[in-house]
């Protein structure tokens, strides 16, 4: 019986499989006994999200259910980086309306990302999303990591030690109930 539980241990742990779609290739890990299909329906789902997005000459990053656009534009180039950037997000919300899928403008972060001189320069807070203006943050939450505009992580560890001073002083009343034994 433990040589069966092994054997199904090793084979149900770290696994990845790969979708390949039109060339490009999205890994979907398998960890414990967790269930992939899930995951494995969404990257296929959404496999023609990163054409959509390449059409206007811009990245895409998906983790999850999350979907970041991203470019690389000189100071002097962001009002048309700002163009292209609207273009995109309104060609990826036709894409999602006829997928059946809904583009939440008012969870959309924009951020510039560069030295403090560079970002600076750019004058632009106020970036139109659909109907919406979204105002240029400074700080953003990544996947639990808090990304400030000059890649820094000062906003991380302000952020991490903020959270870490809560819960020791949560501690405090509980510590008066415990006996010494």
């Amino acid at each position: 019986m433990g040589t069966v539980l092994q054997w199904l241990w090793s084979f149900l742990t770290d696994r990845s499989q790969q979708v390949a779609y039109d060339g490009h290739l999205s890994a979907v890990h398998h960890l414990l006994f967790g269930s992939v299909l899930g995951p494995l329906l969404y990257v296929l789902y959404t496999a023609e999200l990163g054409h959509v997005v390449a059409r206007r000459g811009m990245q895409l990053h998906q983790y999850a259910d999350d979907s970041q656009v991203h470019s690389s534009v000189t100071v002097s180039s962001t009002t048309v980086a700002i163009q292209t950037f609207t273009a995109c997000i309104s060609d990826i919300n036709v894409w999602m309306s006829v997928s059946r899928l809904r583009l939440n403008p008012a969870k959309t972060q924009v951020m510039w990302l560069g030295s403090s001189q560079l970002v600076g320069q750019i004058g632009i807070i106020d970036v139109p999303v659909l109907s919406t203006q979204v105002c240029a943050v400074e700080s953003a939450r990544d996947l639990g990591v808090v990304i400030d505009s000059q890649l820094s992580l000062s906003a991380h560890v302000t952020a991490l030690c903020r959270s870490a001073y809560y819960y020791l002083r949560q501690l405090r009343p509980a510590v008066r109930s415990v006996t010494v034994d």
